[in-house]
This record gives structure tokens, sequence and C-alpha cells, in this order.
């Protein structure tokens, strides 16, 4: 049985990582995540070919900039095990790691960001994991309906992924 496509947003900010950097590069490994949940989500829950929603959460204003997919499960974060990066892990092992990373492949910039103060006014997204108070997980699961709005709201609907 095929399973079906999940949906997700990863949160960058973009004076460190943004869609102008995935589409330059093509695909990244999503790197540096330091939460246990959001780790979960990427080690257990995503698969190729999810679709994910692209989010600057530090800019002028926090917007929805763009979309990807997963292009490769989740591998333990090299960054853990270097001791000359911020995201070292003194408790992390090669044989043990802690952290890991998924791969993601550009799929489209939006002409024009989607703004949060637009997705807190849709009526439809009112239940999204990022509109809930306290709410900062790096990497959310988006459901399949909170998605297909969001394409609505920013005139893909049905473009890029289907």
């Amino acid at each position: 049985m095929k399973r079906s496509l999940r949906h997700w947003l990863l949160k960058t900010e973009p004076g460190s990582y943004s869609i102008d950097d995935l589409k330059r590069q093509g695909k990244t490994r999503w790197d540096g995540v330091r939460n246990y949940q959001a780790r979960n989500y990427m080690r257990d829950s995503m698969r190729l070919g999810d679709r994910v929603l692209i989010y600057h959460s530090n800019g002028k204003a926090p917007a929805i900039a763009g979309l990807a997919t997963v292009s490769a499960s989740a591998i333990p974060d090299a960054s853990q095990f270097d001791h000359m990066s911020q995201y070292f892990d003194k408790k992390a092992s090669k044989d043990r790691p802690i952290w890991w990373a998924t791969e993601v492949k550009f799929t489209k910039k939006l002409s024009t960001e989607l703004p949060l103060k637009d997705l807190q006014m849709s009526k439809e997204l009112e239940g999204m994991v990022l509109l809930k108070r306290g709410s900062r997980l790096s990497v959310q699961p988006v459901k399949e309906e909170e998605f297909d709005t969001i394409l609505k709201m920013t005139s893909q609907e049905k473009k890029p992924y289907y």
C-alpha cells in the first residue's frame, strides 16, 4: 500500500539560509535543528516526496517564501560531530547520533511572500501548528487541507506539486 504524502513547514531565518539560497543550491541538508520534537519529525516521519513550505521566520515580516520537496530521508546530522560547528554536541557519537537532518529540494520561490498576518486572518488555518500560541518548532507538520489553503492563497493551487 502506497503511503500518502505528508506536508511540512520548515522555518529558517532568511539572513542565515533563505529560499534564494535553496534555489541557488537546488537542494540542501536541513541540518542544525536542535529540538527533540523537530528532530523526531525529520527522523521518523518525513519521507521522500513529502511537500514542504519554506517559512522565513525572522525577516522584515515572517512569511511563507517558497515550496520544496523532501528529496532524501534523514541521516545523522554531521554538524553534531564537528568540533568547529556551532551545532557540535559532545554527547553525540557516530555510533549513537542524537541529531538528524533530512534533505530538501527547491521547488518554487513565491512571487510574493505570504505573510504571517495573512495566515492568521484565514479561518481555514486557525488550527495550524504555526499559528498556535507558543509554537516555536522549526519543523512542523501541516495538514493537507492547510497546505491546499496556503497554495490557494499564493495562487499556486495544484501547480508545482500536482
